[in-house]
């Protein structure tokens, strides 16, 4: 019986950016980031860009109850 609880314990354990704090995964997304804009592959919105995508998120989320 203790076995089957042990196994199931492990399985459920976090692992990778779950396992990290919130702390430390800023940490690894900023390095990620500015790794991207250092090669040229980072994508920067313009504004017009960021509001087109807020409407369709929005749209998606919400259809056609607002």
């Amino acid at each position: 019986m203790q076995d089957q609880a042990k196994s199931k314990q492990e399985k459920s354990a976090k692992r990778g950016f779950a396992a990290l704090s919130p702390k430390e995964r800023q940490k690894v997304s900023s390095k990620g980031g500015k790794a991207a804009h250092a090669k040229g592959t980072a994508h920067e919105f313009s504004s017009a860009e960021a509001k087109e995508a807020g409407k369709k998120g929005s749209e998606s989320r919400w259809g056609d109850k607002w």
